[in-house]
């Protein structure tokens, strides 16, 4: 009979379920287990095939921010792609955004920055705000947001900056008088034009770009470095041109593993290159403007800076570290502000509407007075909208990026594993147009509604939290200084017959080609 009663039970197993069988022996059954977050594998994307040859056999490394948007409306707010070696979740959906950066945590990495650490190691090299991570970073950020951060003390750049503009202005007269006839000065003839002369290719980027390599390095060392001088001087030139190389090879090199640095050398050692002339150009500068301050020292002199060079010796930094920072600061400032007065110019030329209407509320502002303030500018809020706007269309960074490093995290649907690197496409969520009705076209008044529906996430284009930019307040005070001085003496103008000029990603939002526009004297 046991027996029986044993074959029984066993049958029994067969017809019927799990439930049945626990409560039979007395036992509460277990949980079911139900999945309430899709993981990686769930996760839409290219397969790895397929993005490679949108990377490198159709331009993609130059269009990453137009595949933003293409990946967006293939997979919907999340996807994943392989970047080489890499790994990357895209969310491209300001509340998703936003939902991983209130995740952040009390040291935040914006990404891993692979290639630019590996150089630091290998050339012994410290790391600056833009590379350090922890506990380092935060002692680093703590010091520089005393002198970055707090609106008086950036107000108190404004002579600073105010010098550096009157050199731009100067130096836009001086090439208007040399290639008159080219719609760039409405002047008489003098002796020294020269008639009918075109501007040369890359005239107003590389204006630009000395005009914001000379206020970032008075800003860091109080001392000008010769960019706006009828020639600019070969190390200076040099510096801005490694950077520009630096950039272009920063993604190639993130996205080749590290064994083809071996197979295929070029990339890396262009990469190497242009650090090490940048590190070199930064320690000169550092150099001598610390020995000009031991030599009022060892003369009994008081001295007192205001520039962010002297600050971080104050705070007894190794000169290792300073130079780090110093030189990642001074890359840091070029591209990024140069790029936005760019394009605000040339939108601005593309709506003389527009410009107009800046012009007309400058001079109510001025009433003529020359040279604008802090204040005056806090006056100015179409000013401030034009470059909002630019931003907005062109974010110098088109994609940031996070690593949570210390857990899994949840993303809409998704649970991502930690230190996943998850990109942030602001170019995409800035041209939604659920939130920016005429996504592509340029309007500062929508700044100027109260009632606007953007998503205070969708267009982002210094950060937020403990990782935002840091320069951001410094970049801003630079740009309404430089817009509204050149407003106020040039009536600006696109180039006769110039074709429209586009966005390219050099790891940065710049313009594919040079902007050339006409000044033409009010």
């Amino acid at each position: 009979m046991p027996q029986t009663l044993k074959l029984a039970s066993r049958a029994s197993l067969l017809t019927r379920g799990f439930p049945e069988i626990w409560a039979e022996l007395g036992c509460k059954a277990p949980a079911r287990v139900i999945k309430t977050h899709k993981t990686l594998e769930d996760m839409p994307g290219p397969n790895a095939l397929a993005f490679f040859t949108d990377l490198f056999c159709k331009r993609g490394l130059a269009r990453l921010h137009e595949l933003q948007i293409e990946g967006k409306a293939r997979y919907g707010p999340v996807w994943k792609a392989s970047f080489g070696p890499i790994l990357t979740v895209h969310v491209a959906e300001p509340s998703l955004i936003e939902q991983v950066l209130r995740q952040e945590g009390k040291h935040p990495i914006r990404s891993d920055l692979s290639s630019w650490k590996d150089y630091r190691v290998c050339r012994g090299h410290a790391y600056g705000l833009l590379t350090a991570e922890g506990e380092e970073w935060q002692k680093i950020r703590s010091i520089l947001g005393k002198h970055m951060l707090k609106p008086k003390e950036v107000e108190s750049y404004t002579g600073t900056l105010n010098g550096v503009v009157s050199d731009l202005i100067r130096r836009l007269q001086h090439q208007r008088r040399q290639h008159r006839g080219w719609g760039w000065t409405d002047l008489p003839e003098t002796p020294h034009s020269t008639p009918n002369t075109p501007p040369p290719q890359g005239l107003m980027c590389l204006t630009l770009s000395g005009f914001i390599s000379l206020g970032i390095s008075s800003v860091l060392f109080d001392s000008r470095i010769g960019c706006l001088e009828p020639e600019m001087p070969k190390e200076t030139e040099t510096f801005i041109r490694s950077i520009n190389r630096m950039f272009v090879m920063t993604l190639l090199t993130m996205a080749m593993p590290k064994f083809l640095h071996h197979i295929f050398p070029k990339p890396w050692k262009i990469f190497c290159e242009s650090w090490d002339y940048m590190f070199a150009f930064g320690e000169r500068h550092i150099d001598k403007r610390i020995s000009e301050v031991a030599e009022k020292v060892s003369r009994g002199e008081t001295v007192e800076g205001k520039y962010l060079t002297y600050y971080l010796a104050q705070e007894k930094l190794s000169m290792k570290s300073i130079y780090g920072n110093v030189t990642e600061l001074l890359l840091a400032g070029v591209d990024t502000i140069s790029s936005t007065l760019s394009w605000s110019l040339y939108e601005l030329s593309r709506h003389p509407r527009v410009q107009a209407a800046v012009h007309e509320e400058i001079t109510g502002v001025m009433k003529g007075s020359a040279i604008p303030s802090a204040a005056d500018v806090a006056q100015m809020p179409l000013l401030k909208a034009v470059m909002k706007e630019s931003l907005r269309l062109y974010p110098v960074i088109p994609g940031n990026a996070r690593v949570i490093s210390d857990r899994d995290i949840q993303v809409g649907e998704y649970l991502i594993p930690r230190k996943t690197l998850i990109t942030l496409c602001h170019y995409a969520t800035s041209r939604d147009a659920r939130f920016f009705p005429e996504p592509d076209s340029f309007r500062p008044e929508r700044w100027l509604q109260k009632d606007a529906s953007h998503h205070p996430y969708a267009s982002i284009p210094f950060g937020v939290g403990k990782r935002s930019c840091i320069g951001r307040r410094i970049a801003e005070l630079e740009v309404h200084l430089a817009l509204a001085r050149i407003l106020m003496q040039f009536e600006v103008k696109p180039e006769p017959e110039g074709c429209r000029v586009r966005p390219m990603t050099r790891t940065l939002l710049v313009p594919e080609k040079d902007i050339n526009l006409q000044f033409m004297s009010r």
